[in-house]
């Protein structure tokens, strides 16, 4: 009997989404784990292809395996594919089900929508358990229905394969990664230190000391960043994260922050965030409650205290590189569901 790791993700797409799918198979693989994978490309063309993997493929290729584990890495492209997944690994195998969660719409897009919560908790119980993103989530799930085990994954691991930076000069530079588009924040942000940003959809203009670098593909992008901080924030304000990607920072754990850690990238981080936690439990970051502070945090910070800050970077980094994190999740929850 074997254990699998089930995927469906968008091929083409430069995002953080695919990325994270694709290193966690990958990591799972060095821990045993077979690879099935489902692919999508393009809105409407994945449309038409989900009919065709749900009726044909997904069932097809499920239906080979001799599996006592599988892994799957929910959402995949819609509740259709889903279901038929789920349904399938549930009628050919008698593997225990675990579901890696990597977004929550009951928090994000469907945020506020009751009867979308409650056909997505009950989703989730058809699981024999779950690895949810941090403690935040966990009770979130609790409280609203889930009653599987649930184990926490702390922050996504990262594939870099850029050499590890840990002796970068002090400059009180930052860096900003990802959609620009759903960074509105940004036009409102007066700032002294220089700010580099880096993704699609980039504004027309941007305030002073703001500079767009570029966007490049995630096996590209850390060698791009030679700032001090990576920041994570979502919304339309600078005052607090604000808007369904903003509240959600209070549940998730941003594929971002994983790409700046990973790169020897300290973090700043709205103070209210989830992996604020992880942040200041591990000393790898700064936690802010408004971005107008932004510079008067960082010119308090010495030289000295950042190259400790570094340091415990490194720390984290090594273990994200190698897939630390998920697998420790994934065999503490084996654990749990066949014990």
């Amino acid at each position: 009997m074997e254990k699998y790791v089930i995927s469906m993700y968008d091929k083409g797409q430069n995002e953080a989404g695919p990325k994270a799918k694709v290193d966690a198979e990958d990591f799972l693989a060095t821990a045993g784990f077979k690879k099935l994978n489902f692919y999508f490309s393009g809105a409407r063309k994945a449309k038409l292809m989900s009919y065709k993997q749900s009726f044909w493929d997904i069932p097809r290729q499920i239906k080979k395996l001799e599996a006592q584990t599988v892994v799957f890495q929910y959402p995949s492209f819609d509740q259709r594919t889903d279901q038929v997944i789920v349904k399938n690994v549930r009628r050919f195998t008698q593997a225990k089900l675990l579901y890696l969660i990597h977004d929550i719409e009951s928090l994000r897009a469907y945020a506020g929508d009751v009867a979308y919560r409650k056909k997505e908790i009950a989703f989730l119980n058809q699981s024999d358990g779950l690895i949810v993103h941090n403690e935040k989530m966990k009770a979130w799930l609790k409280e609203n229905g889930v009653i599987k085990p649930m184990t926490v994954l702390e922050i996504f691991d990262y594939a870099n394969p850029v050499k590890l930076a840990t002796d970068r000069p002090y400059e009180k530079s930052i860096c900003y990664a990802g959609n620009l588009q759903k960074a509105d924040f940004l036009q409102k942000l007066e700032l002294s230190s220089p700010l580099a940003l880096y993704g699609p959809n980039k504004a027309t203009t941007y305030p002073k000391n703001l500079t767009y670098y570029g966007s490049f593909p995630p096996d590209e992008l850390p060698a791009k960043l030679t700032q001090n901080f990576g920041l994570v924030w979502d919304g339309t304000s600078i005052e607090r994260c604000d808007g369904s990607f903003g509240n959600y920072l209070k549940y998730n754990d941003p594929h971002k922050t994983s790409l700046y850690l990973s790169s020897g990238l300290p973090v700043i981080i709205w103070k209210e965030a989830a992996l604020a936690d992880f942040i200041v439990k591990n000393q790898v970051g700064l936690t802010v409650e408004n971005l107008a502070q932004l510079d008067e945090i960082l010119n308090e910070l010495t030289p000295e205290m950042y190259h400790q800050m570094c340091q415990n970077v490194a720390k984290v980094a090594h273990k994200m590189r190698l897939g630390a994190y998920l697998q420790a999740a994934v065999t503490k929850l084996e654990y749990e569901v066949t014990k």
